[in-house]
């Protein structure tokens, strides 16, 4: 009797699955080599980003990269969101850790009687088990609570992942505008050239005065500032592109970027519907809603704790001969000093708290859409003063080449007038980039691309030259 029960005591232990521990170094060197091997041309990568907008692309790598699919690049590559991954890795986790049921408890009465009663065993053993019994639904609403907590986890990727867009977007857009600005300073110090070969000429016969030609030098020089401070934005705003991706700087090097989203602006765009888009679209806001189910559950759980576990313990034990069978109830705790009333009160306030965060990210999403609205309006004025500026601008120009075509305008006039253009052309180029900040503002407070909001948009104009 006593071999089958330490046999069947082996046995049941010898039957519960177990996991080992592998260990996981990380090697420093190991990780930058692996971060230096990243490439554009990754055939993994090209699968990922024709899965996500769910179409072929005509050519691997592509010819033109844009910020749709730079930005997949980014999800596929960025470390931030694979920490943003892992953190909801480990949020799944606890849902099922919430999910468990408690394990029974095996117990193994042994004992031996040193003053038996004469022809009795002095020998006590036996087996049972203690199993508990949660009450009151606690481990639906446990579980409750970590699925919630996940949901808002896998959320704070959405959140990371919309981040990242946006940071990217906007090193694109100081690419984008470094890279015109150095095009209209190269133009313009063409012609300022011509003006001081011009003056030079006329210094050489006594036309003109030293400091007329010194001052037209400087503005060479400043422009030749102006280039090498425009050069240097797009590089940086490359390297700062290829972080934000999380690939080797040289990766974005001889990239062409397409900048089509930059050439356009939305005349008319509903402050209700930008509104409603924020308060849809906003992971941010989204996670704090689950943040405050999880509350829910929280407090549902510890008033649920205010009813006592149960244990049972059946059991079997062979007690100096005599066989005995046990039906215990144990573990039943007497609410006598407390009533659970301390957690209760702290979910309570738990709870309170993220109601408050919900409201307070409410508030802020309005605000956030109603000032990038004020300030889109107030850029798109900006650029209607400069396009005026410009346009009026034009027509004096027009006025100066036939005057000069008939002979009563020299050229100097002429080439000063369109140096003088061109510093509008650099004016207007600011603003048109305030203009793309403040879009991208209103994208951030929406958490939603302007293009996907069914909002109709319009090409600028093109004023490249001034000719």
């Amino acid at each position: 009797m006593r071999k089958i029960f330490y046999i069947a005591t082996l046995v049941v232990l010898s039957g519960c699955a177990t996991q080992r521990f592998y260990p996981k170094p990380l090697e420093p060197a190991a990780i930058a080599d692996t971060y230096e091997a990243r490439t554009l041309n990754d055939p993994a990568l090209h699968r990922f980003i024709e899965a996500n907008l769910n179409r072929k692309l005509p050519a691997w790598p592509p010819e033109t990269w844009d910020l749709n699919t730079l930005t997949l690049a980014g999800f596929y590559y960025s470390p931030e969101l694979d920490v943003a991954r892992a953190k909801w890795g480990t949020a799944r986790a606890k849902t099922i850790t919430a999910a468990q049921r408690p394990n029974p408890a095996l117990q193994l009465p042994f004992q031996y009687n040193a003053n038996p009663r004469n022809g009795a065993s002095p020998w006590t053993f036996g087996f049972g088990l203690a199993i508990p019994i949660e009450t009151a639904g606690k481990r639906g609403y446990r579980m409750g609570q970590a699925t919630h907590m996940s949901d808002a986890a896998r959320f704070n990727i959405g959140n990371a992942a919309w981040q990242l867009r946006s940071r990217l977007r906007i090193q694109l857009l100081n690419l984008h505008a470094a890279t015109r600005r150095a095009d209209l300073f190269r133009q313009q110090i063409e012609v300022q050239r011509q003006i001081v070969a011009m003056l030079e000429k006329r210094l050489a016969v006594g036309a003109a005065a030293a400091s007329e030609v010194n001052q037209q030098r400087i503005l060479l020089i400043q422009h030749a500032a102006g280039l090498a401070n425009a050069e240097k934005q797009a590089r940086d705003a490359r390297a700062q592109a290829a972080t934000i991706i999380g690939v080797p700087v040289r990766e974005l090097e001889n990239v062409r970027i397409a900048v089509d989203d930059f050439e356009r602006i939305y005349p008319d765009i509903p402050a209700r519907d930008a509104q409603r888009s924020a308060m849809l679209n906003r992971s941010d806001l989204l996670g704090a809603l689950s943040q405050y189910e999880a509350s829910q559950a929280a407090l549902r759980l510890q008033i649920a704790n205010q009813y006592p576990d149960i244990t049972l313990g059946p059991g079997y034990s062979w007690d100096a001969g005599a066989n005995k069978i046990a039906f215990g109830v144990s573990g039943i705790s007497l609410p006598l000093l407390n009533q659970n009333q301390g957690p209760i009160a702290e979910a309570t306030a738990s709870r309170a708290e993220a109601e408050a965060n919900v409201k307070a990210l409410q508030a802020q999403a309005i605000n956030e859409t109603a000032r990038a609205l004020v300030n889109y309006q107030a850029s798109l004025r900006s650029l209607q003063q400069s396009e005026d500026l410009l346009a009026a601008q034009q027509r004096q120009l027009s006025a100066l080449q036939k005057s000069f075509r008939s002979g009563e305008t020299d050229r100097l006039a002429l080439t000063l007038a369109r140096q003088a253009a061109y510093a509008n052309l650099l004016v207007r180029q600011d603003v048109l980039a305030q203009v793309q900040q403040a879009l991208g503002q209103l994208e951030d407070a929406m958490q939603r691309p302007l293009s996907a909001a069914s909002i109709p948009a319009i090409p600028l104009k093109e004023h490249q030259h001034a000719d």
